[in-house]
């Protein structure tokens, strides 16, 4: 029968009754969430011979319009997993510096080409195929078990720990028991909703809508931000094409449908003029993905027996892009704390306190970077029928290298212990 859960711990199942359960497998830690957070956990703790089942909701890893930057701190974490050079054989593009350009200027927010690191440039890899390589990696591990198509609907908690997960999938119910249970499931988490945690939310004055356009050769590698009257536009590299982030106001994605794709093409052609003679190509809404800009993070990344990582603790703005790097540096320092209790048997509640407590600093400084610079730059640009200048102290060497560090390598430096 479905655990009795307490309401100050975790939420009632959605479902409240006995289950044909088709199979119980048992395993040291399952991760919810086949994301960059999840794999890379995954990774580590296979690694060290510990049982690991990683349960991912879609039957693939193909999601159109994910963030796609691996910064150099992630891929200093390839290199110490000996990684970073079969990783960098996949077809990739590097963004060496973030630039704004104006119809009178060009200013830079980022030059990552100064670091002392092997990596001075953002990797621009779509994130299918570093999820795929991480995966294959994993794989080679005995410990390791994925299984694709895995919904999971309940937390299985017994005395006030949770113990595992039931899932839907392959034709019926299946439940997964472990010793540990994390939650790496996205930005919409249905570990976080199941249980019950608290959010501290902010809304940024802004959502995005995203769509692909030709690149040609002539092109610059890497990406631009463009600033016209009113809208704000960031073009990154994919390659053979250009993702465009069309950034809106906050709830005027229904005004833009209704003004139709002539007046989104028009506004889009207004800001980057360049891309007049391929514009055409954005003919249809189908073409279009929306996402709602959201800010947040939960009081308490864990319950006895659950921790909570990546966007399922704190969901990032996308500016900067530095999303998929503060995951995979939740993961490296959950390996680190939690790679000891889980061979030993026994994980605590201080052991996953002390993951937030090593993670919750970082998380709160970028946040707040990332307010400031929607304040400073979005805000200002997307209430203006005017051409606005990024802020004028930006265009100062000295004042770029902290925003550059941040963005580039974190707040701490993490590294892999096991």
């Amino acid at each position: 029968m479905t655990a009795n859960i307490p309401s100050n711990s975790v939420q009632e199942p959605t479902v409240n009754l006995a289950h044909d359960i088709l199979d119980v497998q048992t395993t040291s830690c399952c991760i919810v969430g086949g994301g960059p957070a999840g794999a890379v956990l995954a990774l580590l703790l296979a690694r060290q011979g510990i049982g690991v089942m990683l349960l991912e909701t879609h039957k693939d890893f193909d999601r159109d319009f994910r963030g796609d930057t691996i910064h150099p701190s992630v891929m200093q974490i390839m290199e110490e997993l000996n990684l970073s050079d079969r990783l960098l054989q996949l077809p990739h593009a590097k963004m060496r510096q973030i630039q704004i350009q104006t119809p009178n200027d060009t200013v830079t927010l980022a030059d990552f080409s100064h670091l002392k690191t092997r990596y001075p440039y953002i990797t621009m890899l779509p994130q299918v195929k570093f999820l795929e390589f991480i995966i294959t990696e994993a794989q080679q591990y005995p410990t390791f078990h994925l299984v694709m198509g895995a919904n999971v609907q309940e937390l299985i908690e017994e005395n006030g720990v949770i113990q595992g997960v039931r899932y839907r999938g392959q034709g019926g119910w299946h439940e997964v028991r472990a010793l540990l249970t994390v939650g790496a499931d996205g930005r919409h988490s249905r570990l976080r909703q199941l249980g019950n945690f608290e959010s501290i939310n902010t809304s940024p004055p802004m959502d995005v809508i995203w769509f692909r356009l030709p690149k040609k050769p002539e092109d610059a590698e890497g990406g631009m931000g463009r600033i016209g009257r009113g809208h704000i536009l960031v073009m990154l590299d994919r390659s053979d094409s250009w993702q465009i982030a069309f950034v809106i106001p906050k709830g005027g994605y229904q005004e833009l449908r209704v003004a139709g794709l002539s007046a989104l093409r028009k506004s889009i052609v207004n800001v980057a003029p360049e891309l007049s003679s391929r514009i055409e190509n954005l003919h249809d809404w189908s073409q279009v993905a929306f996402l709602s800009v959201e800010s947040s993070r939960v009081k308490r990344w864990h319950h006895p027996g659950l921790l909570l990582i990546g966007d399922a603790a704190h969901i990032m703005s996308p500016v900067a892009g530095v999303g998929i790097n503060y995951a995979i540096q939740d993961a490296v320092v959950a390996a680190n704390v939690l790679t000891k209790p889980l061979k030993a048997g026994r994980v605590n509640e201080r052991d996953l306190a002390k993951v937030q407590r090593l993670r919750e600093l970082p998380t709160r400084i970028i946040q707040t970077f990332q307010a400031l610079v929607q304040k400073l730059i979005f805000t200002r640009v997307l209430n203006s029928d005017q051409i606005v200048q990024p802020p004028g102290f930006l265009r100062l060497p000295i004042l770029r290298d902290l925003p550059t560090r941040l963005i580039a390598l974190g707040v701490f430096p993490v590294h892999v212990q096991t």
